[in-house]
C-alpha cells in the first residue's frame, strides 16, 4: 500500500470568502471539492493510503471526508492545534511514514494527473527528496519583436521552458525527518539544506503532457473549471 501526506492546514485567505466557513481543499470546483479530484488522482495511480494534515476548520474536513472508504481509499488525520507550517506538519506527521521506505507529500490546492511514481521511483542511492516541477507558465502575454522593433507576433502566457517553478508534489524517504523543523516551510528550512548536501533531485513534468493547476485565486478557481470541463477529466 503506497502512502501519500496531503498537506491541507493552510487558511487560503485569497481565497476568501470561500474559505471564510470551509478549508481550501474543499472548495468546489464544478461543484466537486477540490480535494476529491487529488484523492481521485492519487487512487488512480494506486496511492490509497492517506493522511491528511489538517489544521484550519479540520472538522469540516473530518466530516466531508471520514475514512474515505466512498473514495475508495483510506484516510487519517494528523491534527494541527497551532500553525506549525508545513515543516512543522510533516514533522509532527513521522508516525505515519517511518516505517515507510517512501512517501508521496503534495500540497493541499492543486490540481493534476502527474504520474507520482515516477517521482517515487527517483529516490535511489542518497537522495532523500524528489520535487515535481512544471514549467512557468507567463501571467503576461509575450511579444516577439524583431531588431528594428516590429512586433511578428504575440503569445497569450506561454509556457517558458526557461524556468521551471515547484510544482508541491514530493517524494521523500523517512530520513526527510532529520531536515524537519519544529516550525516552519519545507521551502525556506528543509530544501535549502538537502540541497546544498546534493541530497535533493528534481523531476521535469511537461505541460500540456501533463495537467497542472495550482488554486490559489478565484482566478485560479475560475480557469481551472473551464479546463477540467474542456479536457472531459483528468485522465483522458
Amino acid at each position: 500500500m503506497s502512502l501519500a501526506l496531503i498537506l491541507a492546514g493552510g487558511y487560503g485567505k485569497r481565497l476568501r470568502p470561500l474559505t471564510l466557513d470551509k478549508p481550501k481543499p474543499l472548495v468546489p470546483i464544478n461543484e466537486r471539492p477540490l480535494i476529491v479530484y487529488q484523492l481521485e488522482w492519487l487512487k488512480h495511480y494506486d496511492i490509497d493510503e492517506i493522511a491528511l494534515l489538517a489544521g484550519y476548520h479540520k472538522e469540516k474536513l473530518i466530516e466531508e471526508l471520514g475514512s474515505g472508504s466512498k473514495y475508495g481509499v483510506s484516510i487519517s488525520y494528523v491534527i494541527e492545534d497551532e500553525p506549525l507550517g508545513t515543516g512543522g506538519a510533516l514533522k509532527k506527521a513521522a508516525h505515519i511514514y517511518k516505517n515507510h521506505e517512501k512517501f508521496l507529500v503534495t500540497n493541499g490546492d492543486i490540481i493534476t494527473n502527474i504520474d507520482p511514481n515516477i517521482i517515487l521511483s527517483s529516490l535511489k542511492g542518497n537522495i532523500i527528496a524528489a520535487m515535481a516541477v512544471v514549467p512557468l507558465r507567463s501571467p503576461y502575454g509575450v511579444l516577439d519583436i524583431d531588431n528594428n522593433g516590429y512586433v511578428k507576433g504575440f503569445k497569450e502566457k506561454p509556457l517558458l521552458y526557461d524556468y521551471w517553478i515547484n510544482a508541491g508534489i514530493y517524494a521523500f524517504k523517512p530520513e526527510i525527518i532529520n531536515y524537519l523543523p519544529d516550525k516552519g516551510d519545507i521551502e525556506t528550512t528543509t530544501f535549502p539544506k538537502l540541497s546544498s548536501e546534493g541530497k535533493m533531485i528534481a523531476i521535469k513534468f511537461e505541460i500540456p503532457k501533463y495537467y497542472w493547476r495550482s488554486i490559489d485565486t478565484h482566478k485560479d478557481l475560475e480557469e481551472a473549471s473551464d479546463e477540467i470541463n474542456r479536457m472531459g477529466g483528468l485522465f483522458k
